[in-house]
C-alpha cells in the first residue's frame, strides 16, 4: 500500500492554525507522469528550481555527449536515466519546496488511495486532539542535591563479581 506523507501549510493572516481542509497529502512512490513528461511534470506542480535545474543538466549533459561524439543510443540512456531519477525522486522534490515554502509536515500515513488515507489520518487526527488534556502549569523543576560519599575504597568492587580479585 502507498504511503503519504501529510504538510500543513503556514497559517494564513488573522489564523492561530491552517485549517484541515488546506492539508496536502504526498504520496511517496514512483510518479509516471514526471518520469514521462519531467519537463510539463515540473512546471505542472510549480517547481521552477527543480525545472530550472533539470534543464541546465539535460542540456549540459547533451552538449557534453555530441561534444566527445556519444551515440544515440548512449544519449538516449543518458535522457533515460534523468528520466528515470525524476520519477523516483518526484515526492522528495515536491516535498522539499514545500519545506521551503513553510510548510510544516504533521506525519505519514498508508492507504490504498488518497482518500483512504485522508480518512485514517483526519480519523487519528480527532481522537488525538479529543485525548489532548490542557498544559499543566509552568513551575520550576525541584532537584535534590546529590550525594556525596567520599573516595572509593580499595575494596570497593565495580562489575559482575562480589569480591576483588575473584
Amino acid at each position: 500500500m502507498p504511503t503519504y506523507t501529510v504538510h500543513e501549510p503556514p497559517p494564513q493572516l488573522g489564523e492561530a492554525a491552517s485549517a484541515p481542509e488546506r492539508f496536502l497529502f504526498v504520496r511517496d512512490g514512483f510518479y509516471f507522469w514526471a518520469f514521462a513528461l519531467a519537463p510539463l511534470w515540473l512546471l505542472w506542480r510549480r517547481l521552477w528550481l527543480a525545472f530550472a535545474i533539470y534543464l541546465a543538466v539535460s542540456i549540459v549533459l547533451s552538449i557534453g555527449l555530441a561534444l566527445i561524439g556519444a551515440s544515440w543510443a548512449v544519449q538516449f540512456f543518458t535522457g533515460l536515466l534523468i528520466a528515470l531519477l525524476i520519477g523516483f525522486e518526484a515526492a522528495t522534490i515536491w516535498r522539499r519546496k514545500l519545506t521551503r515554502r513553510g510548510w510544516r509536515t504533521l506525519g505519514f500515513v498508508v492507504g490504498e488511495d488518497p482518500e483512504m488515507a485522508e480518512r485514517r489520518f483526519y480519523a487519528e487526527w480527532a481522537k488525538r486532539a479529543d485525548k489532548t488534556p490542557a498544559p499543566p502549569a509552568a513551575s520550576e523543576p525541584h532537584y535534590a542535591a546529590p550525594v556525596r560519599r567520599g573516595p572509593p575504597s580499595p575494596s570497593d568492587v565495580i562489575g559482575l563479581f562480589p569480591e576483588p580479585r575473584a
